[in-house]
């Protein structure tokens, strides 16, 4: 969908009219833009593309800024920023350092960190919870191994989910900024300074399913956590997480705080607290050891009937997204220095019920190690019946496919799923720079988001006790 503003002295005063952040379309920074040439020949008419650009002065960032912020609020704040807006773009053409591209980005609503998440920000497609692409700043600082990097090395080394040309491109024309300054393609950074990317933001789908409030209470939340949905925004989520869609859907509920984790595949009982003190209560009695957990999972072949204990250290390859247990079984007093990085683990294990091909299976983490059921169940030769990451020893590594562990292992089994390829429509606004457009989903989704056969059914200690249903295959 392409859009079309004119900025002149009459039109500028009523820039606050436009649709409010998160409850309509941001301008498309591939706009044709005309703008006053102050001698009344009706204006300078610029086609947004990749036009190298100069230096922009950082005030158009902060009166960009203000004039956002303002429109929500006072109107006629609003019509002084909108005019004063006008006024730096006048005098930045006046000095030579303007072009289209940034005059669509100056007016373009974008998203932070704190810009809260909208009912409105989400499609249901195909069975999947989609969230509308948006205009997003990501921030960062430099770390000291990127010391010494130019600019562009630094993004291409470390993002690579994009080509090395979208790189300066971004930097030429002020997507990307150092100390919210735009530099050229061959800036050298250094440690701490602030980097500014500014992106078309592409999340990945979710499966569509409510995300259930069990109970509400002063100081908690609890709810059921539906597969596929991560908890809490982290690498390309944001708001396709629990915490935004509760956000989204419940104007007044304040800020969350996620009291324990569940990977995103994993569904089930999630605890969340509503203020800073509750929080730290749960962190202290999950630190203590006081809190019983209970998971069901249904898992591959006849289950043993008595109850099984395993006690086999875990380690957890970031790298791969993957964990594996120690043979051997726990780490000694005189641990060899290659053990170290392996942590003690112990789960134990009830068979609820089977049909000769299948069993149900109640699971009980006394530890709280990263996939610790999953990899103790694959240890003991019963791997959770849909778990393509440990349904085998040899699995595809996610390092090399540019994807999460959990895809790639899908990918290297052949499980196929019908990719949600749904393209711009009237539902987004298309990004020319935008690595991802026209689709909606992000380049290198593979469209599978079944959820694991594991589920969290139950939190308590001595004083309190939260428990969630039983999911659909488990009964």
């Amino acid at each position: 969908m392409m859009m079309t503003m004119i900025i002149t002295s009459q039109e500028c005063q009523n820039l606050e009219q436009e649709e409010e952040p998160g409850g309509g379309e941001a301008l498309n920074p591939r706009m044709q833009c005309s703008l006053p040439d102050g001698e009344g020949r009706g204006g300078i008419s610029l086609d947004c593309g990749r036009e190298e650009v100069g230096n922009m002065e950082e005030e158009t960032k902060t009166t960009r800024r203000s004039e956002l912020e303002s429109r929500s609020s006072d109107p006629s704040a609003a019509a002084a920023a909108a005019t004063a807006t006008t006024a730096v773009v006048r005098s930045i053409m006046d000095d030579g350092k303007f072009n289209a591209q940034m005059a669509a980005d100056l007016l373009t609503q974008w998203e932070t960190p704190s810009t809260p998440p909208n009912s409105l920000d989400y499609l249901l497609i195909n069975g999947k919870r989609i969230v509308r692409p948006y205009f997003f700043e990501f921030l960062a600082h430099v770390k000291k191994r990127w010391d010494g990097k130019t600019i562009v090395d630094l993004f291409a080394d470390e993002f690579r989910q994009r080509p090395h040309e979208y790189y300066v491109q971004a930097v030429e024309c002020g997507r990307i900024r150092v100390d919210g300054k735009i530099v050229s393609p061959s800036y050298i950074v250094h440690d701490s300074q602030k980097l500014s990317h500014f992106v078309h933001r592409h999340e990945p789908p979710v499966m569509a399913e409510l995300v259930t409030i069990l109970e509400e209470g002063v100081d908690v939340i609890t709810v059921c956590k539906p597969a596929s949905v991560p908890v809490h925004a982290c690498g390309q989520y944001r708001k396709n997480t629990v915490v935004g869609i509760l956000q989204a859907e419940h104007n007044n509920i304040g800020p969350l705080f996620p009291v324990h984790r569940l990977d995103r595949l994993v569904s089930g009982l999630l605890i969340l607290a509503r203020n800073v003190h509750t929080a730290n209560f749960f962190r202290q009695e999950i630190e203590g050891g006081c809190i019983q957990k209970q998971y069901v999972a249904k898992v591959k072949g006849v289950f043993p009937a008595d109850e099984v204990e395993v006690n086999a250290a875990v380690i957890y390859d970031a790298k791969e997204g993957k964990s594996s247990v120690k043979e051997g079984g726990t780490i000694g007093v005189l641990a060899e220095e290659s053990d170290a990085k392996y942590k003690d683990a112990c789960t134990k294990f009830q068979r609820l019920s089977t049909d000769g091909n299948y069993s149900l299976v109640r699971c009980m983490p006394q530890t709280g190690r990263t996939h610790q059921i999953r990899v103790h169940l694959q240890h003991l030769g019963h791997p959770i019946a849909n778990d393509a990451l440990y349904l085998q020893a040899n699995v595809a590594k996610r390092s090399k496919l540019n994807t999460s562990a959990d895809r790639a292992a899908k990918d290297h089994l052949s499980v196929c799923a019908e990719r949600c390829s749904v393209r711009a429509s009237e539902e987004f606004v298309i990004d020319t720079m935008c690595t991802h457009c026209p689709n909606l989903e992000p380049s290198g989704y593979g469209g599978d988001e079944d959820g694991l056969w594991l589920h969290c059914v139950r939190y308590a200690s001595s004083g309190w006790v939260y428990e969630c249903p039983l999911p659909k295959w488990a009964i």
